[in-house]
């Protein structure tokens, strides 16, 4: 069964045996799951007119360990869902207008503290390796993911000869720039709620072909993960209608690294080669008291 439609059938099955506080936290969390995932236990309380206490409880109740791991179902239940203008409305209630900077940074460094904790290393060695031996890399990413996955390829191409970063406007073009791709090859996936359907049903597709499917998204049970072969996960949420992808950032940060440490001798090649083609071409600005800033390169 679905694990949305379980919590919901949890809630519904156990209705006439909850007290009038866990009936009403019930009934809110039915018709409201959207604000309920964004809450915490004492809001929600405030919210129905009940103890905290009462939300634990209640969390307890329909089985969950905890009131966060009810909170995470909720989360997963709604995040994909959620227009631009509904995660306004439920971010309000988690920022601090007054410290919207100061609001903004903690939520990021939670979400790294969150995603170090949940990651799964030895799913991150086998991509390590499988990009590694990989024919051709193949890096998919659109919209908010675009950056992220031109980071990734950006790096990639300074390390292997053989990288393709995908992301275009159209299904059709996606297709096309992966019809090649098959069993050698490796297909990097990258996409944060709400999901890309291009970037979903490429990578599809390069599993059918054949090729060694990674998924870079924010759970197990994110529509990326059950269309790859290898998933690492890193804790994105959204800042009103902006989405937070410092965690996903990181993780893709990591991952260049560890592939540049098993390419070393390669990577210091290249970047000997590239010092001189830099300064060569005047690429950097020299930070020298004695450069004329006046000169246009």
């Amino acid at each position: 069964m679905d694990k949305n439609q379980d919590l919901i059938k949890r809630i519904q099955s156990g209705m006439e045996d909850f007290s009038k506080g866990q009936k009403l936290i019930a009934n809110f969390i039915i018709n409201h799951y959207d604000k309920a995932a964004y809450m915490t236990a004492a809001r929600l309380g405030e919210e129905v007119g009940v103890s905290e206490s009462t939300v634990v409880r209640f969390a307890n109740e329909i089985g969950y360990d905890g009131y966060p791991k009810l909170q995470s179902v909720l989360r997963e239940m709604n995040k994909s869902k959620l227009t631009a203008v509904q995660r306004i409305e439920v971010t309000s209630n988690r920022i601090n207008e007054g410290n919207i900077l100061k609001s903004v940074l903690q939520s990021d460094m939670e979400k790294i503290k969150a995603t170090l904790e949940d990651i799964d290393q030895e799913s991150f060695n086998n991509i390590v390796q499988s990009i590694l031996n990989a024919k051709r890399i193949y890096i998919l990413g659109v919209r908010s993911s675009a950056p992220l996955a031109s980071f990734l390829g950006f790096y990639f191409n300074l390390i292997f000869d053989n990288v393709r970063l995908v992301h275009t406007t159209s299904v059709s073009e996606m297709f096309e720039q992966i019809i090649h791709a098959s069993r050698e090859d490796v297909v990097i996936g990258i996409s944060f709620p709400r999901y890309s359907k291009r970037t979903i049903n490429a990578m599809r597709f390069a599993q059918h072909q054949g090729a060694t499917v990674v998924a870079i998204t924010d759970s197990l049970n994110s529509p990326l993960a059950q269309n790859s072969d290898h998933v690492i996960t890193a804790r994105s949420d959204m800042a009103s209608f902006v989405d937070s992808l410092v965690a996903p950032l990181s993780v893709i940060n990591a991952l260049i690294v560890a592939i540049g440490m098993s390419r070393k001798p390669h990577v210091h090649d290249t970047f000997e080669r590239l010092e001189k083609i830099w300064d060569e071409y005047k690429v950097y600005e020299k930070h020298d008291h004695e450069s004329d800033y006046g000169e246009e390169d």
